[in-house]
């Protein structure tokens, strides 16, 4: 088996390579003078795995091309953070499914697929090859384990995020809620935990995607109010668009972490273990 990536998953590629022993392969990407892609891998044998983040429209036809590259191979394609999985449904007449365009479109030409902490399950069914979903919620749990925090509470956004937060939280055996909003009146809201009290506690949010990080600077400085010791931030997919990396810190959050399914500075998360591991298990199937 040899391991090709796109253009913005090399750091977690090479990772996931080097936790099975198996070699990783130079790819060349370019871009014409129209502005159309071109890549080249190296040499491949006959079994590849293809991973790559759909973070951008350019990563999602890199990943096409790479697929192609690899016709003469079985692949696996890891895509360890799948962009426009949020529009899984209509959400109004005349819109397109993109989530089952995308997984669509990903499924010729792949033999399986794996996808990282999807943002709705239900997604996978749309995939035309058998999908599969990996957690990396023991490795966000080792990392808040890591901030040596006295008796965290770990918090999900949302009542949809608790699944995750609870993984996270079974780790260590933290205290574990979610948030919830309450209408004081017609402009005034008031955001806190459904039935822990934040007071005087360390708190780390924990979600699936930050992407603006608005709703969640607005729950920081809500918790600071109720009086939080601390509060941090954790994700899987640190998508941090529009300066959510600033407004979370000027909101008053200590850290702000995220994996490398989508690789930046703030990638203190590998999801290259739980890949390696999923991969090596359906190998011995």
């Amino acid at each position: 088996m040899r391991i090709i990536s796109t253009e913005r998953s090399q750091v977690l590629a090479a990772r996931v390579a080097e936790k099975l022993g198996v070699p990783l392969v130079e790819t060349i990407f370019r871009r014409f003078p129209d502005g159309e892609l071109y890549l080249k891998c190296g040499e491949l044998d006959d079994e590849t795995l293809i991973i790559s983040s759909i973070v951008d429209n350019d990563m999602f036809v890199q990943t096409l091309l790479a697929i192609d590259a690899a016709d003469r191979s079985m692949n696996t394609l890891v895509v360890p953070y799948l962009g426009y999985s949020r529009q899984d449904k209509r959400f109004s007449p005349g819109e397109p499914i993109s989530a089952r365009t995308i997984a669509r479109a990903l499924s010729t030409g792949v033999g399986r697929v794996y996808v990282i902490n999807i943002h709705d399950r239900s997604v996978l069914r749309y995939f035309g090859v058998p999908s599969k979903e990996i957690t990396i919620a023991p490795a966000v749990g080792s990392y808040v384990g890591d901030l040596r925090l006295k008796n965290p509470l770990v918090l999900a956004p949302d009542e949809g995020a608790i699944g995750l937060a609870s993984e996270v939280a079974a780790v260590g055996g933290w205290d574990c809620d979610h948030l919830v909003k309450t209408r004081l009146s017609g402009e005034e809201v008031r955001i806190a935990p459904k039935t822990v009290d934040v007071a005087g506690r360390d708190v780390v949010i924990v979600d699936d995607i930050i992407s603006t990080g608005g709703t969640l600077a607005t729950a920081a400085r809500m918790l600071r109010d109720q009086g939080a010791n601390s509060i941090h931030a954790a994700c899987v997919h640190g998508v941090l668009t529009s300066g959510a990396y600033t407004r979370l810190r000027a909101a008053g959050v200590s850290s702000v972490v995220s994996s490398d399914t989508c690789e930046s500075a703030s990638s203190l998360i590998s999801a290259a273990n739980a890949i390696a591991t999923a991969i090596g298990e359906d190998a011995h199937h």
